[in-house]
């Protein structure tokens, strides 16, 4: 999706987006089938997101912002949580009795990244680069939403060059699965 401009534009985009979608899971009632559709919608775009970010934001930042590298590891890792976390869902009922819990515990690591990034990342990031490159980086962060991976690959590599020929591959078999089981759709 076509947020905005700049990258950090794009991306805090996405975080309401998100942020939407679990309060629509926290709406519908324990147990009931809809949970699963809307977690399953909510893990396609945080996996998208959070592979972008590691395509190209955190290298953005490792190479510009100091101490960028530091903070870079802790974003990503920070990902690897919440994939594992989604990849536990994954096969996982409304019903099943852990469920809940898990779904607690996400939105509790997703909103407190968000946070951070948005409180200390992107303003760090915006005192060092240029509305150009952060409008040029916006581009190429939507590009490669568009082919990422939709579902949890938690033992994928997480940074460049490896994350970026291997996304786009996994990204298309997502895809595919998610087109013929219907996955994704509210």
């Amino acid at each position: 999706m076509n947020h905005g401009e700049d990258a950090i534009a794009e991306l805090t985009a996405d975080h309401r987006e998100v942020d939407e979608l679990f309060e629509s899971l926290q709406g519908v009632p324990t147990g009931r089938p809809e949970r699963r559709q809307v977690l399953d919608r909510i893990t396609m775009e945080l996996v998208r997101h959070a592979v972008a970010e590691e395509q190209y934001l955190y290298p953005e930042v490792r190479r510009r912002v100091p101490g960028g590298a530091a903070l870079a590891d802790k974003e990503i890792a920070d990902h690897a949580e919440v994939e594992r976390l989604l990849k536990d869902l994954e096969d996982r009922r409304p019903d099943d009795p852990d469920f809940d819990g898990l779904v607690i515990r996400l939105i509790s690591e997703v909103t407190a990244h968000i946070h951070d990034e948005e409180r200390h990342l992107f303003a760090r990031l915006r005192e060092v680069c240029s509305a150009e490159r952060l409008q040029e980086l916006g581009g190429k962060i939507r590009r490669a939403k568009r082919t990422a991976p939709t579902r949890p690959h938690p033992g994928a590599p997480d940074t460049p060059p490896a994350n970026r020929l291997l996304d786009p591959g996994a990204g298309l078999v997502d895809r595919a699965r998610d087109a013929l089981s219907g996955r994704g759709r509210l």
